[in-house]
């Protein structure tokens, strides 16, 4: 991996300090020594901006058989199914129980629907079960928040905190809080206020008893978890799904409300797995999601 960097806002050149066993690597100072893989753009030291980044590949997950629980927390139906239903499929064939935590139930999705917002709440509920089950998941919780009205508030921390306590998750798996410029699309303030929600659950709010004492007194033990994966387009880590991918798309054809007049679904996600495969290095044949890691034991 090669950093170069435009001059510093003082002047300075910015410091540079090898990465240990990657060959003529450079790497900021004061981080940590993880492997730390870092996109155009981004401020380097004493203002300094990065103009080109070279890397080898991003890391490739290799099972931990630490992780025996997760937790899914997501805005609607069907943002598991896009964005790491793959990674589900991949660690329920290793015997992780994963469950899911569904901030609203999609009341507000699909254009052309006619239904009642009570009609479209259980078609959207039955559609994220079905998909669930095509990629071994059956504990669902809905906390039936407003489609398109998530905002990162107190009472939806509380929720968060009271679903990881009462699952007791080593690894959560969540959303983007941070807006993507280069696709809108993947940046619905739902989706950002659910990821910002979940990181505040995951701490300080689950793991402190004094963080809304309510759920202590009724029965909910205050709970610690371990590592969070952000579902990212600026990845530091990918999760090989190529023997698990067409459980993914098993599990997004069963949101046929959503998504069953586009024929294109499965070329359009496997071309984009394929090219996160391809920037971890990993053969033409594989298919990859990619998360940016969180550690937060």
């Amino acid at each position: 991996m090669t950093l170069i960097y435009r001059t510093s806002r003082t002047g300075t050149p910015p410091p540079r300090a090898p990465i240990t066993g990657y060959s003529g690597a450079a790497r900021l100072q004061n981080v940590p020594k993880s492997p730390v893989f870092i996109n155009f753009g981004v401020a380097g030291p004493n203002g300094a901006r990065l103009c080109v980044v070279s890397k080898k590949g991003l890391p490739v997950y290799k099972w931990d058989k630490s992780i025996k629980r997760a937790l899914v927390v997501v805005a609607h139906p069907d943002d598991v199914d896009f964005g790491s239903a793959g990674t589900v499929a991949y660690l329920t064939n290793r015997g992780v129980d994963v469950a899911y935590c569904l901030v609203t139930s999609g009341d507000a999705g699909g254009d052309d629907s006619t239904e009642s917002r009570e009609e479209r709440i259980a078609i959207r509920e039955d559609e994220q079960t079905a998909a669930a089950k095509e990629v071994g998941v059956t504990d669902l919780t809905f906390l039936h928040w407003p489609d398109g009205r998530v905002e990162t508030t107190m009472a939806l921390r509380r929720e968060i905190a009271r679903v990881i306590r009462s699952h007791k998750p080593h690894l959560v798996i969540t959303q983007s809080p941070e807006r993507n410029y280069d696709r809108i699309f993947s940046s619905h303030p739902d989706h950002m206020a659910t990821g910002e929600a979940t990181l505040r659950a995951v701490y300080p709010d689950a793991r402190n008893p004094h963080a809304f004492p309510e759920l202590v007194r009724e029965g909910f033990a205050p709970h610690t978890v371990g590592e969070v994966w952000i579902s990212s387009a600026q990845p530091t880590m990918v999760v090989d799904i190529t023997k698990s991918f067409d459980a993914k798309i098993a599990a997004l054809k069963q949101h046929v409300s959503q998504i069953g007049q586009r024929e294109d679904i499965e070329k359009f996600l496997r071309r984009n797995s394929r090219l996160v495969a391809k920037n971890a290095g990993l053969g033409k044949a594989h298919m990859a999601e990619g998360f940016r890691v969180v550690a937060t034991k």
